[in-house]
């Protein structure tokens, strides 16, 4: 009988919610035994993810959780994905000292973070090894989140796991919904390339982090091939059969203050940790065969006649990259 192993995800979104999926599909495989509860910070959406079989509970900002320990208890794995606030991260400044007290049964804590802390690079390659110098407000809260956390490593030997995240990409929250939905833009910025992941690849390397927790470690989420958002328009329009959006020059865009902002760094992103120490081979090394796999299973469930099973939830912080 495998040990009961309970995930705990504080800010139940997109990348939570495929996590969640997968541990689902080893427990009904027999390998493992999962129980996943979570937090969201509407009663609405509370009410939703208890349908789905979740514990299920409403944090946020101005709303600690009530009993954490009850709330909690059980728990073996630990993910925060909620945004930071300008002191931090907000599950840090309500619940580190709870978190703390459920040593030594807490056996892996994961914090996704952004590959924003970066900062701009004017294009150049970073890995892990590479300072942070964060260059927007969300860079810098998210930099200042990833020291809080990892402050516990060495304080209270706490077995936190930091992962920096490019932009957040899967079906239903893909360039190819951007372009059904008619707000797709060709921003042509010579020079200028976004990194991006598929959520399965995220998932596979927490999968395999929490199989092999090493507490401290910080890993770089990322594909193989940063590209240009025109391109990756270009490519979604084709596979629908559809003609691309016409070329607009960034200077001529005029874009909204947040997606300037995601435009004023840019840099490549290694991902060579997480193939070497996790053993991550990418699905979807490319944006190519991401969208083309997104595009099949969106097209799967249509046939099949069931609703899409994904959820609304990532963070505002990546919102402007889930269409590049």
């Amino acid at each position: 009988m495998a040990k009961k192993k309970k995930l705990f995800c504080f800010g139940y979104g997109y990348t939570a919610h495929h996590l969640a999926e997968a541990l689902r599909a080893l427990s009904v495989s027999g390998e493992e035994e999962w129980v996943v509860g979570g937090t969201t910070r509407t009663k609405e959406k509370r009410a939703a993810m208890r349908a789905h079989g979740l514990e299920a509970y409403v944090f946020d900002d101005d709303k600690p959780l009530g009993d954490p320990f009850s709330m909690m208890a059980g728990t073996t794995h630990l993910l925060i994905s909620t945004p930071p606030g300008q002191e931090g991260d907000i599950v840090f400044e309500h619940h580190a000292e709870d978190i703390i007290h459920m040593m030594p049964e807490l056996e892996w804590v994961g914090y996704l973070s952004t590959t924003g802390v970066y900062g701009d690079r004017d294009g150049a390659w970073v890995d892990e090894m590479s300072p942070s110098r964060p260059s927007t407000i969300r860079g810098t809260r998210r930099a200042r989140a990833e020291n809080q956390w990892i402050s516990l490593v060495h304080g209270h030997k706490l077995p936190v796991h930091i992962f920096r995240l490019a932009g957040i990409y899967g079906p239903g929250r893909c360039a190819l919904d951007s372009i059904r939905s008619g707000i797709a833009r060709r921003i042509m910025k010579p020079g200028h390339a976004f990194c991006r992941v598929h959520v399965d690849d995220i998932v596979a390397v927490l999968v395999n982090s929490m199989h092999a927790p090493k507490a401290g470690e910080i890993y770089n989420v990322a594909d193989d091939e940063p590209a240009p958002s025109h391109e990756v328009i270009a490519y979604a329009s084709r596979l629908l059969g559809q003609e691309p959006p016409p070329l607009v020059r960034f200077e001529d865009a005029n874009l909204a203050p947040i997606t300037i902002s995601f435009y004023s760094e840019n840099k490549s992103v290694r991902n060579t940790k997480i193939k070497i120490d996790l053993g991550v081979k990418l699905l979807y090394p490319n944006y190519r065969v991401g969208l083309e796999s997104c595009l099949l299973k969106e097209k799967a469930y249509e046939e099949s006649g069931d609703a899409h099973p994904w959820i609304a939830g990532v963070g505002p912080e990546f919102a402007g990259q889930l269409t590049s």
